[in-house]
C-alpha cells in the first residue's frame, strides 16, 4: 500500500466532518414555545341575488319576429325594443332619433339615385360575437321585399341595392326614387349570420326566442309551459350596461296578477284593459297606478276581394252593414278605441274619422239587403240568403294564436248568422293565415264569447241557428270556401266545440287582420292596400292577406311615399278605400299599464312611444328594493 494512503483517508474524514458542520449550521433552529395552529379558512361570502323586475303580461304570442303580422303582440314589441338593434328609435315625443350605439351617422348622400349612407358603430356586435354589419341590412331587405305576411314592406320595395363598404361597417342603400320616410327602415335588425341559411329561418327560428342579441338585454329562456320569458343583461353589450340583472315577463291572469302585485312578486303589468281587470285591481292597497297603453295595431275585418263571393264590392259593403262594431267591442275589447280610418290610429296625433256620410259604420240591415239583392243574392223561405240557389256560406278565419281575434271572429259570425248568412269560423296558424292563399280549415279551440245583441234583420229566425254553421262541400259553394285535400291534422276540440269547417284547406272569405300603425302613414297605406309591382329582384311579389289590389289607387300610393305628395292625396285614398272596403276597421286594442308605487319610483314607467311600447328604456330601470 502506498505511504500516502492513511493521509488521504484522514483528509477525507476531516472533509466529511466539516461538511456535516456546515449543513448543521444552515438548518433553521426549532422555534421555542407551543406549536401555532394553521390559520382558519376564509368564510365564503354570500353572493347577492340578481336584481330583477317582474312584468305581468297577457299572452306570450305566437312568435317574436317583429316584422311578421302573425307575431305582432305587446311582448314582441317589448323584446324588439330591448334586444334588437335599430338605426333610429322614437324619442318620448315619437320623433325618430339616430341610435348611435348602432350607427354613428345616417344621411342622404345622393339624390340621383337616392342613396342613404350608414356608418355603423365599430363596436356594435351581436351576442354571438358577429358584428352588426351590412349583411344584416341585406337580410332584412331581402326578406321584407319578398316574404308574405310582413308589416310595412312598401319602403323596402323601393330599395334597388344594398352595398357594403369598410368590411361591412359602412352601408350604402340605393332607392328607385326619393323616399322621405327612409328613417323608418332597418329597425329591429335580425342576425343574418345565424338566420340566412337556417331552414325556415324567417319564421321558425324566431318562434321560441331571438337567437342573438344586439341590445342591452338578451333572452335567457322562453318557457311557454310556465308562461315566462327571462331577459338578462347582455354582457357583450358595448355601451352602458343595464341596471337590472334580469327582467322577467310572466303570463298572469287577473286574480293571480292582483295577488302578485299585492305581495310584491309582480312590479309592473300589462293586461288587456277591461272593466273586469279594473275591478280586480280596485281592491289593492295601496292602489297601483293605472295608465292606458294603446297597441300599435288596429284590428280590422279583412274581406277577400280577389275571389269568391266578396270579390263584388257590393257584397263587402253589405257585410259591413250587417256587422255591429260597437257590439263587437263591447263583447271582446270594451275599452278599445273605435277606429274609423284606414291610416292613422285613434291614439295617434291628428287622427280623425275619414268615413264618408254613407260609410257602413253602423248596422243597416235594409241597406245590406238592397246591396245583396243587387249583387244577385236572394232570400229563401226561411229568411236565409242564397247565391245561385244555394245557401250563402262564408268562411271567417282568425289566427289560432291570437285569442282576441278568435273572439272577434266568433262574435261577427254570430251577427252574420242572425242576418241570415251561414259562416264557418276557422283558426289556422297565423303565419299560414297571413301568408298563404289557402289555410287549414281547423276550428278554434277557444270557448265562444258572450253572444252580443243580434243585428235586427227582417224575416230572420236568428234564435235557432248557430253563428258558425259548417259549409256543406256538396253544395254549390264559392270557390274560396271549397276544401282541397290535405293531411293537416285538426286542432284539439275545446270544451265548447265550434262546428268545424270542411276538412282540408280553404281560402278564407274574411279574416281578422291586424294593421300596423305608429310609423309613416303613407308607407303603411301603401303596404296594406297597394299592388306590389313585379321587379327583376322579385318577379312574383306576395299579395296582401285579403288579395286586395285596386290598380286605380296605385298612383296615389306611389305619390304618398314620394318626396312631394299633395296634401289632398291621403284623403282621396281614404275615400276610395271606404268605397271599395278591402277591410272594415274595428278598433285599436288598449292595454292597461299597471305599476306599484315602488315600481313607479324605480322605473318611471309610462306608455312609451306607440311603436316601442311601455318597456322602452327598461335598461335604465332600477330594482324596487333600491
Amino acid at each position: 500500500m502506498p505511504e500516502h494512503a492513511p493521509l488521504a483517508r484522514r483528509t477525507g474524514a476531516v472533509l466529511c466532518l466539516l461538511l456535516a458542520v456546515l449543513l448543521t449550521a444552515c438548518t433553521n433552529s426549532p422555534v421555542s414555545g407551543p406549536v401555532q395552529p394553521p390559520p382558519p379558512a376564509p368564510i365564503p361570502t354570500a353572493q347577492p341575488e340578481p336584481t330583477r323586475l317582474v312584468v305581468g303580461v297577457g299572452e306570450l304570442g305566437a312568435g317574436f319576429n317583429p316584422h311578421l303580422l302573425a307575431d305582432l303582440s305587446p311582448v314582441t314589441t317589448a323584446l324588439a325594443a330591448l334586444v334588437l338593434p335599430s338605426v333610429f328609435r322614437p324619442d318620448a315625443a315619437g320623433v325618430l332619433q339616430l341610435d348611435q350605439t348602432v350607427a354613428t351617422s345616417a344621411k342622404v348622400v345622393s339624390t340621383a339615385p337616392f342613396t342613404v349612407n350608414y356608418e355603423l358603430n365599430l363596436e356594435a356586435s351581436w351576442s354571438s360575437n358577429a358584428p352588426i354589419a351590412a349583411e344584416d341590412f341585406v337580410y332584412l331587405w331581402e326578406r321584407m321585399r319578398s316574404e308574405p305576411g310582413v308589416a310595412d314592406a312598401a319602403g323596402y320595395r323601393l330599395i334597388t341595392d344594398v352595398r357594403s363598404r369598410a368590411g361591412g361597417k359602412a352601408v350604402d342603400v340605393v332607392f328607385s326614387q326619393p323616399y322621405p320616410a327612409w328613417k323608418t327602415l332597418f329597425s329591429d335588425l335580425l342576425p343574418a349570420a345565424i338566420l340566412k341559411d337556417a331552414p325556415g329561418s324567417w319564421t321558425g327560428a324566431l318562434t321560441d326566442g331571438l337567437p342573438a342579441s344586439g341590445g342591452p338585454f338578451r333572452i335567457n329562456s322562453v318557457d311557454r309551459a310556465r308562461g315566462e320569458i327571462v331577459l338578462e343583461r347582455n354582457d357583450l353589450y358595448w355601451d352602458t350596461p343595464t341596471v337590472l340583472d334580469r327582467l322577467v315577463l310572466r303570463r298572469l291572469d287577473g286574480p293571480v296578477l292582483a295577488d302578485g302585485l299585492a305581495s310584491g312578486d309582480v312590479d309592473v303589468a300589462l293586461p288587456e284593459s277591461t272593466p273586469a281587470i279594473r275591478m280586480i285591481l280596485g281592491g289593492l292597497q295601496p292602489p297601483p297606478r293605472l295608465q292606458p297603453a294603446p297597441e300599435p295595431v288596429v284590428t280590422q275585418l279583412g274581406m277577400r276581394s280577389d275571389s269568391g263571393p266578396l270579390a263584388d264590392p257590393r257584397v263587402r259593403r253589405a257585410i259591413a252593414f250587417l256587422v255591429n262594431r260597437d257590439a263587437v267591442r263591447t263583447a271582446v275589447a270594451p275599452e278599445s278605441l273605435p277606429a274609423d280610418s284606414f291610416g292613422l290610429a285613434p291614439s295617434e296625433p291628428g287622427y280623425a274619422s275619414t268615413a264618408s256620410p254613407d260609410a257602413p259604420l253602423r248596422p243597416d240591415p235594409v241597406a245590406a239587403a238592397q246591396l245583396l239583392t243587387a249583387a244577385g243574392w236572394t232570400r229563401n223561405q226561411a229568411g236565409r240568403w242564397t247565391v245561385h240557389g244555394s245557401p250563402a256560406q262564408l268562411v271567417l278565419a282568425a289566427a289560432a294564436e291570437r285569442p282576441e281575434d278568435v273572439r272577434v271572429a266568433q262574435t261577427i259570425a254570430t251577427q252574420l248568422d242572425a242576418a241570415g248568412i251561414d259562416v264557418s269560423v276557422i283558426a289556422p296558424p297565423g303565419v299560414a293565415l297571413f301568408g298563404q292563399p289557402e289555410v287549414p280549415a281547423v276550428p278554434p279551440t277557444t270557448t265562444a264569447p258572450p253572444t252580443p245583441t243580434p243585428t235586427p234583420t227582417p224575416q230572420t229566425p236568428s234564435a235557432t241557428r248557430s253563428g258558425t254553421q259548417p259549409v256543406d262541400p256538396t253544395q254549390s259553394v264559392p270557390r274560396s270556401a271549397r276544401a282541397t285535400p290535405s293531411t293537416t291534422p285538426s286542432a284539439t276540440p275545446s270544451a265548447t266545440p265550434t262546428p268545424s269547417a270542411p276538412g282540408g284547406n280553404v281560402e278564407a272569405d274574411m279574416v281578422i287582420l291586424p294593421r300596423t300603425v305608429g310609423g309613416d302613414p303613407g308607407t303603411e297605406l301603401a303596404s296594406d292596400f297597394g299592388c306590389p309591382a313585379p321587379t327583376a329582384l322579385v318577379p312574383d311579389p306576395p299579395r296582401s292577406p285579403t288579395g286586395f289590389c285596386f290598380p286605380a289607387l296605385q298612383p296615389l300610393f306611389d305619390e304618398l311615399v314620394s318626396a312631394s305628395p299633395r296634401p289632398t292625396t291621403a284623403a282621396a285614398v281614404e275615400r276610395v278605400l271606404w268605397a271599395q272596403l278591402p277591410a272594415l276597421p274595428l278598433f285599436q286594442p288598449v292595454n292597461l299599464l299597471v305599476s306599484t308605487s315602488a315600481a313607479d319610483a324605480a322605473t318611471h314607467v309610462g306608455p312609451g312611444p306607440l311603436s316601442t311600447g311601455p318597456l322602452t328604456g327598461a335598461q335604465e330601470w332600477h330594482p324596487t328594493n333600491g
